[in-house]
């Protein structure tokens, strides 16, 4: 079974949510799916994906590759010829890892074990599954 199992989310750095939110939501039209101001962070859908695009005041831009268990996926990666960026770590909806292959492209590695975020009517995020 391959290590990859789809893109979960593509990652954009923006100055703040207020600013990335108007310009992919209210302007390019990608409805909001969640909000965490804590995290610096907002989901919003692409209408042909359930890839989400999620907007970061905290992270770099980034493409987040889901998998089953990030411990074992990093493992897998290595075992294959790869190395270790970023451990693993904990984050509010799992775990993520950044690795990079041979030819030097960081990968990061996220699994949803903790579940997916629960939001309100606005939503903004108020827990996970």
């Amino acid at each position: 079974m391959p290590l990859l199992r789809k893109v979960d989310a593509v990652v954009l750095a923006v100055p703040s949510l207020e600013v990335g939110i108007a310009f992919y939501g209210d302007r390019l039209g990608h409805r909001l799916l969640w909000r965490n101001d804590a995290a610096g962070q907002a989901g919003l859908g692409l209408p042909d994906s359930d890839t989400e695009l999620v907007l970061s005041t905290r992270v770099p831009s980034e493409t987040d590759w889901l998998v089953d268990d990030v411990d074992q996926a990093v493992a897998g990666f290595c075992a294959a010829g790869g190395t270790v960026v970023q451990p693993p770590v904990p984050i509010p909806v799992g775990r993520v890892a950044v690795v990079q292959d041979p030819f030097g492209n960081d990968v990061t590695l996220v699994d949803l074990s903790a579940g997916r975020y629960r939001t309100d009517a606005t939503g903004s995020v108020n827990g996970h599954d």
